[in-house]
């Protein structure tokens, strides 16, 4: 059915393009740049939260007409309290869920405390100290060139490589600027 459908709105529809509307929209303007740049994965985390509230609010308005309808409580009482102690644990959930990623950190912008790796290994400090003491066993050697055993360049009748150009360059022209 959803098939047929746009297959039928495929045909009835006008199909009237210029150039004005088949450019790219955003925000009222024609992009410029790369579209393909770094976001902070903060900005995720601070979203879902912001869904997750969002969506709260979906569940509580039909359960506030429940509560509040007046018919329906002078039929039964129980549908009140019911849906009372239903929202009680409704919230609760989402309350801890907030505790959690509170806790958690991920609602700090810039995380105070940064997280240490733990390797898990039982070997002592004193160890490594000792390790970086001994300088003679580890010691760097002078960096020196050797002219007369380094390889002969390549004289100047030998042809340079070619250069490689790319397989493929991709182009973008606009429709109707042919």
């Amino acid at each position: 059915m959803v098939g047929f459908t746009f297959f039928i709105t495929r045909l009835i529809a006008p199909n009237k393009p210029n150039p004005e509307k088949l450019t790219s929209y955003e925000c009222g303007e024609e992009p410029t740049g790369n579209a393909w740049l770094p976001f902070n994965t903060r900005f995720y985390v601070i979203a879902l939260v912001f869904l997750l509230f969002d969506v709260e609010m979906v569940f509580i308005f039909p359960w506030a007409i429940v509560f509040g309808s007046h018919a329906m409580n002078d039929i039964d009482s129980r549908w009140s309290v019911l849906s009372l102690i239903e929202m009680f644990v409704f919230l609760g959930i989402l309350i801890l869920g907030l505790a959690y990623v509170w806790v958690k950190g991920d609602l700090n912008w810039i995380k105070p405390d940064p997280i240490r790796p733990v390797s898990g290994t039982n070997i002592p400090s004193s160890l490594y100290n000792k390790l970086n003491e001994e300088q003679s066993a580890y010691k760097v050697k002078e960096f020196t060139v050797d002219l007369l055993s380094a390889p002969q360049e390549p004289t100047a009748t030998a042809t340079p490589p070619p250069i490689r150009k790319p397989m493929f360059k991709p182009t973008f022209k606009k429709p109707g600027n042919e």
